[in-house]
């Protein structure tokens, strides 16, 4: 930080630590170049996983008020750390992962075990944990991919806890991305990566309570449901379950055949695909995958809500679900978004300027 640019202090409530940042960057960039334990996710606004409560001080949103905070989150002083930029001195509280309860994140090496194409533009990354190391997540939680120069790229885990070795991740490939198109030019195979992790708080919740779960996914969405749906089948948790799963069309279905047998085979677990530009050779649920959802669940407010997806689908199911007369407590989502420094999210903001 130069002299024309001063540095501004942020204090942790409850807390003896404190760092530095400045207003050309995130507050979120400023605590993790400080060494904070500090929860994120899609690092454009959107997931919501790196709220903080701010109860001293200003801060900004060069770029407009991020998707994943809401106008009663907003009056209640809550802020998005990978957006805001501090304007002043703050006091913060930060909920997560310094919640009871959290596991403790590490950066570990691991080695890419296989690559496995599960679809057109889906590939299932399996990496080898060191064996001397624990590595304790929850269903539905992440980890980052630190690349060169601390850039990061997040990926939910699709293994649940019980069977991680390896972990198994669901990579999209992304046009231009520097880690997916090493993925699928078969560049990764035995290289050693280090991960970041477990982060998130989109979490499966170990309860006493019999309530049915559903599960939304949309695209690679699938993949912390998939972790949520193998520990309640294979740990024998007495819970029904269904997920519906929304993507564009056939060749999308990349987990189809997995989904359909898991149905099959167990009487708690129902599936349902959505596809909304399918073939005409198509005879199932057409359109969105929340709408799918409205139409069909009845006694929706009774059900544990998680979802994972697109902003736009996460921000549709939150929506429309809470004006159904669902609590917003008893949804957990996961929004999936590109990265800021990504090609395809350069490409996108392009085309919003134009």
């Amino acid at each position: 930080m130069g002299a024309e640019e001063p540095a501004l202090r942020v204090k942790l409530f409850r807390s003896a630590r404190a760092f530095e940042t400045a207003a050309a960057e995130t507050v979120l960039d400023a605590a993790l170049r400080a060494g904070l334990d500090v929860s994120h996710r899609c690092l454009g606004g959107n997931c919501g996983a790196c709220r903080a409560r701010l109860l001293e001080g200003e801060v900004a949103y060069p770029n407009g008020r991020p998707l994943g905070l809401s106008d009663d989150e907003t009056a209640d002083g809550l802020v998005l750390l990978c957006r805001a930029h501090a304007r002043s001195d703050l006091l913060l509280e930060i909920f997560a992962p310094g919640t009871e309860g959290a596991l403790r994140v590490k950066r570990l090496p691991c080695r890419v075990e296989r690559v496995e194409r599960l679809g057109h533009d889906v590939m299932g990354v399996y990496l080898r944990l060191p064996p001397a190391e624990s590595f304790e997540f929850k269903p539905g939680q992440y980890v980052d991919v630190v690349l060169s120069k601390g850039r990061r790229r997040s990926f939910s885990i699709a293994s649940p806890p019980h069977d991680a070795r390896p972990l198994e991740l669901h990579v999209r490939r992304a046009p231009g991305g520097e880690f997916s198109e090493q993925v699928f030019a078969d560049e990764m195979r035995g290289a050693v990566l280090h991960l970041e992790g477990p982060l998130g708080n989109s979490v499966y919740r170990e309860t006493s309570e019999a309530s049915p779960l559903l599960l939304v996914g949309g695209g690679t969405g699938l993949a912390p449901l998939k972790s949520i749906l193998r520990h309640v089948l294979e740990q024998g948790v007495p819970r029904r379950m269904t997920l519906y799963w929304g993507v564009r069309a056939e060749r999308d279905l990349y987990a189809h055949a997995f989904l359909e047998e898991a149905a099959r085979a167990d009487p708690r677990f129902r599936y349902a695909p959505v596809l909304s530009e399918p073939s005409a050779a198509w005879k199932g649920r057409q359109g969105f995958v929340h709408e799918a959802v409205l139409a069909e669940v009845q006694g929706l407010g009774q059900h544990e809500i998680y979802a994972s997806g697109p902003p736009q689908m996460i921000e549709a199911v939150r929506r429309d679900f809470m004006a159904r007369g669902v609590a917003e407590s008893a949804i957990s989502f996961d929004s999936f978004d590109y990265a800021p420094d990504s090609p395809a999210r350069q490409s996108m903001r392009a085309e919003t300027r134009s």
